[in-house]
C-alpha cells in the first residue's frame, strides 16, 4: 500500500493498549509534523499525563528512523487489538455506559457516575471517560402482556413524559411494539392481561383516573366482555367473580354500604348505609360497590309436617312456619331454639323415652338442626304436655299425631320411678302412657305374729279421662311421678292390712286380703273391682301376687314345711280319687265287653237268617228265570216306545210354541215399527204446526211494524168516529141492536157512550 494513497489507516498508541484510527485527512506535506506530535503525546501519557482518544480522519506517515515493514507490521497489531474492544449495537439492544469522570461529548455534559444509553445501531468505541456497564435488550410487548416500570430519578421518559423518582406505570402495545428500559427505570415485572367473560365481574381496589392518577380507597366494578391491564397500585382482592345466577326460587340479600340511587322495579330508591333489601330471581346480578351481598337466600319448600323458626330483626318477634313454601324477608332470619339436654336426648329415642337403668346404650349422636321446628310423633293411646311460657298455659295433643313446638314451647318432661323396687327419677319420657299397661314393685310386709315377707305385685293400671271434656285433661299430668305414688299408695293400704293378720291366716287367703285393702269393700261385702286415684284419673283394675317371700329364715322354713305338707296331702288326696276312678273305669269296661259278646251273637244269627232267606230266593229265580226274563224284555221294549212318544209330543209342542213366538214377535216388530211411524207423523204435522204459527207470528209483526203506530191508532179510531158522524147525520142520539126479546131502551146510552168521543 502507497502512503500516497487517498485513504490510508493506521493505527498509534495512546496508553492501556487502546487504539485510535487515523485517517488521512491532509497533505503528506502535514504526516511528519502528526507523527511528531504523536510520539510527545506517547511519551506525555506513558509519563502518566491526562489520557485522551483521538477522533477524526487523520494522516500518518512514516516515523523516522524506523523502516516501513516494522511500522507495518506494528499497524495491524495495533488494529486486531482495536477489533477485539469496540462494541458491536444489534437492533433492539442498548449500550449501557457509565461517566467515569466529568466531561462533555457531543455537546452533552456528563457527570461522575452518570449512566446513559446508546441505542444506535452498528459498531460504538466507548471514550476513555465512558465505563461499559452492559448492554440491555429491549422488551418485546404484546397483546396479553404489559411492562411494569418504576422510575428510580425524575427523568422525562421516550414518550415524552415526565416520571418522578417512585412512580409506577405501564408500557403496553399501544405505547409501543417493544419498549427499551431508559437507565432511570426498574422493570418490576409482566402484567398479564385480565380477561372477563359475558358472565363474570371483578372488583378493582384503588382504581386509576383517566389520567392515570391512582384513587386511593375507591373500588370499581368492571364486568364483561372486556380485557384490561392491572395499572400499578390496583388490586383484586376477591378475584374474578361469577355473575350470580338466580331462580325463580331464589333471591339475595343485600345491605347498603355507601348511600347512593337504586332502580328497583323501574322505581328509583333511595339507599343510605345499613339499608337491607332483597333481589329476587330469576334473573342474574351484578353487586355495585356500594352493596355488599351479606347471603343467597333459597326459598323453603315445607311439608305440612314441617317448618321453621323466623325472627324478625326489627321487632324481635318469632313466630313458626310451617307446611308452606316460605322465602325469607330481608329483616328476617332463621331463630334457634334451644332445648333443655334432657329433651335433645329424648328426641332422638324412637319412643321418646329412656330406662336410666336398663338403657344403657347411649343415644345416637344426630346433631339437629336448631332453625327447624321441633316436632314429635305421639304414640297411640299417649299423650304429650306442651306448656307455653308466653301465654302460661299449657295443651294437651293426645296420640296417635305430630306434635310441633311454638317458639315460646317447651316438652313437659314426665320422671317416673322405676326399676323393682321402686327407684325415684329411672324412667325419662315426653309422653304419658295412658294404659291399659302394668307395673311391678317389691314391697316388705310384717304379719301380726312378726312374720317378714317380700311380695312381688304387679298392678294393671289405666287413666280414665274424657276426650271431649278439657277439664279432664289436665288432671292427667297432675300427678309428677304417678308410677312412685301409686306403687307408695298400694303399698300403705296392703302393710296396713296384712299388718292385722297371722302369717297362717295370710297364707291362705293373701290374694283375698290383698285385693281388698287396695280395692276396698262395698256394702253387701263384695270386694270392689278397681281402685282410682281421684288426682290424676289413675286406675287400678287388677293385683297380680307374682311372689311371696320371707324376709327371715325362721319364717321362711316354716312356710316351706307348711307347704310341704300342703303338697303330701294333695298328692296322697290325689292317688286315692286316680284310684278310685281307675276301679270305676275297669267295671265299666267289663260290662261293656259282655254286652258286645251278647250282641255279636245276636248279629251273627241275623246274618245267618239273611243268607238262608237269599238262597231260597235265588233257587226261586232260577226256576223261572225264561219266562221272567222274556215278559221282562217286552215290558222294557213297550216303555222304550212310549217314552219316545211322549218325547215326539214334547218336540211338536215346543216346535208349535217356538212358532207362535216368532209370529208374536213378527207382530210386536210391526206394530212398533207403525207406532214408530206415527210418532214421527206427529212431530212432523207439531214442527209444522209451530213452524207456521212463528210465520203468521212474525207475519203479524212484520205487518205491524211495516204500517207504523201512528197508522194504527188511525185506523182504531175511525169506526166510532164514522158511527158518530152517521148519527149526527140521521139526528139519532144512539142506537142498539137486539133480537127483540129484550126490549131495553137504551138510546139515551148512546149519547154517553158515543157522544163522549
Amino acid at each position: 500500500m502507497s502512503l500516497r494513497s487517498k485513504h490510508f489507516y493506521c493505527y498509534r498508541h495512546l496508553g492501556h493498549g487502546r487504539m485510535v484510527l487515523l485517517q488521512k485527512k491532509e497533505e503528506l506535506r502535514k504526516l511528519q509534523e502528526a507523527i511528531d506530535d504523536g510520539q510527545k503525546e506517547l511519551d506525555h501519557l506513558r509519563h502518566g499525563a491526562k489520557r485522551e482518544d483521538f477522533k477524526g480522519k487523520i494522516a500518518v506517515g512514516p516515523v523516522k528512523n524506523a523502516n516501513w515493514e516494522e511500522r507495518w507490521e506494528s499497524v495491524l497489531k495495533w488494529r486486531q487489538r482495536h477489533e477485539e474492544d469496540q462494541m458491536v449495537i444489534k437492533p433492539n439492544e442498548a449500550l449501557k455506559l457509565r461517566a467515569r469522570v466529568d466531561f462533555t461529548a457531543n455537546g452533552v455534559q456528563r457527570t461522575v457516575g452518570e449512566e446513559w444509553l446508546v441505542t444506535a445501531s452498528g459498531a460504538y468505541m466507548p471514550h476513555v471517560e465512558e465505563e461499559v456497564v452492559g448492554k440491555v435488550k429491549a422488551r418485546v410487548l404484546t397483546e396479553k402482556v404489559a411492562l411494569h416500570l418504576e422510575a428510580t430519578k425524575t427523568f422525562v421518559d421516550v414518550f415524552g413524559k415526565e416520571r418522578k423518582a417512585g412512580q409506577q406505570w405501564l408500557v403496553t402495545i399501544k405505547d409501543a411494539s417493544t419498549h427499551m428500559p431508559n437507565v432511570y427505570e426498574k422493570v418490576i415485572g409482566e402484567v398479564p392481561i385480565t380477561t372477563l367473560n359475558n358472565r363474570q365481574y371483578c372488583v378493582v381496589h384503588d382504581p386509576v383516573d383517566e389520567h392515570l392518577e391512582p384513587r386511593f380507597g375507591a373500588r370499581e366494578v368492571r364486568n364483561g366482555e372486556c380485557s384490561f391491564f392491572l395499572h400499578p397500585g390496583e388490586s383484586i382482592p376477591e378475584g374474578i367473580e361469577d355473575v350470580v345466577v338466580l331462580a325463580a326460587e331464589e333471591a339475595l340479600l343485600l345491605r347498603a354500604i355507601e348511600s347512593f340511587e337504586d332502580v328497583q322495579d323501574g322505581k328509583r330508591v333511595k339507599r343510605v348505609p345499613g339499608d337491607k333489601w332483597m333481589f329476587y330471581g330469576p334473573g342474574d346480578y351484578i353487586p355495585p360497590v356500594q352493596v355488599e351481598v351479606l347471603e343467597q337466600r333459597r326459598a323453603m319448600a315445607l311439608d305440612e309436617n314441617e317448618g321453621v323458626y323466623v325472627r324478625d330483626q326489627k321487632t324481635g318477634q318469632v313466630r313458626s312456619i310451617i307446611g308452606q313454601s316460605y322465602m325469607l324477608s330481608p329483616t328476617e332470619v332463621l331463630w334457634e331454639k334451644e332445648l333443655p339436654p334432657i329433651v335433645e336426648e329424648l328426641l332422638q329415642l324412637p319412643s321418646g323415652s329412656k330406662h336410666n337403668i336398663k338403657d344403657t346404650a347411649s343415644a345416637p349422636s344426630v346433631t339437629r338442626n336448631k332453625t327447624q321446628v321441633v316436632r314429635f310423633s305421639v304414640q297411640h293411646n299417649a299423650a304429650v304436655q306442651i306448656y307455653d311460657y308466653k301465654a302460661r298455659e299449657p295443651r294437651i295433643v293426645f296420640g296417635p299425631g305430630v306434635v310441633m313446638l311454638g317458639p315460646d314451647e317447651q316438652f313437659t318432661v314426665i320422671s317416673l320411678s322405676g326399676d323393682k323396687p321402686k327407684i325415684p327419677n329411672v324412667i325419662k319420657s315426653l309422653q304419658l302412657f295412658l294404659g291399659p299397661d302394668f307395673m311391678t314393685d317389691i314391697i316388705t310386709v310384717e304379719t301380726s305374729d312378726h312374720a317378714r315377707l317380700s311380695l312381688k305385685l304387679s298392678y294393671n293400671w289405666s287413666f280414665q279421662y274424657d276426650k271431649d271434656k278439657g277439664e279432664t285433661w289436665s288432671r292427667l299430668f297432675s300427678v309428677p311421678d304417678f308410677v312412685g305414688d301409686a306403687c307408695k299408695a298400694v303399698a300403705s293400704r296392703i302393710r296396713g292390712a296384712i299388718a292385722a293378720e297371722v302369717f297362717d291366716s295370710f297364707h291362705r287367703n293373701s290374694a283375698r286380703l290383698i285385693r281388698a285393702a287396695v280395692f276396698g269393700m262395698e256394702e253387701s261385702g263384695k270386694i270392689r273391682d278397681a281402685f282410682t286415684f281421684s288426682a290424676n284419673g289413675l286406675t287400678i283394675t287388677n293385683i297380680d301376687i307374682q311372689s311371696v317371700e320371707p324376709v327371715d329364715q325362721k319364717t321362711r322354713d316354716s312356710l316351706q314345711k307348711s307347704v310341704q305338707m300342703a303338697i303330701e296331702i294333695v298328692t296322697k288326696s290325689q292317688e286315692a280319687s286316680a284310684r278310685h276312678e281307675a276301679e270305676r273305669k275297669e267295671q265299666g269296661a267289663k260290662g261293656k265287653l259282655e254286652r258286645q259278646v251278647i250282641q255279636d251273637k245276636a248279629q251273627a244269627e241275623s246274618a245267618r237268617k239273611e243268607y238262608l232267606e237269599l238262597q231260597a230266593e235265588t233257587e226261586a229265580i232260577e226256576s223261572a228265570g225264561t219266562a221272567k226274563a222274556e215278559a221282562k224284555a217286552r215290558a222294557e221294549a213297550a216303555q222304550i216306545e212310549c217314552e219316545s212318544e211322549v218325547a215326539q209330543a214334547k218336540l211338536k209342542a215346543e216346535a208349535m210354541r217356538i212358532t207362535a213366538e216368532s209370529e208374536l214377535k213378527s207382530l210386536q216388530a210391526k206394530q212398533n215399527k207403525e207406532l214408530d211411524y206415527q210418532r214421527k207423523l206427529n212431530e212432523m204435522e207439531l214442527t209444522k204446526a209451530k213452524e207456521l204459527a212463528e210465520i203468521e207470528s212474525k207475519k203479524f209483526t212484520e205487518t205491524v211494524e211495516s204500517i207504523g203506530q201512528d197508522t194504527l191508532l188511525s185506523i182504531a179510531q175511525a169506526g166510532p168516529e164514522m158511527q158518530a158522524k152517521l148519527l149526527e147525520g140521521l139526528g139519532l142520539k144512539g142506537y142498539l141492536i137486539t133480537d127483540g126479546s129484550s126490549p131495553i131502551n137504551l138510546f139515551n146510552t148512546a149519547k154517553g157512550m158515543v157522544g163522549g168521543l
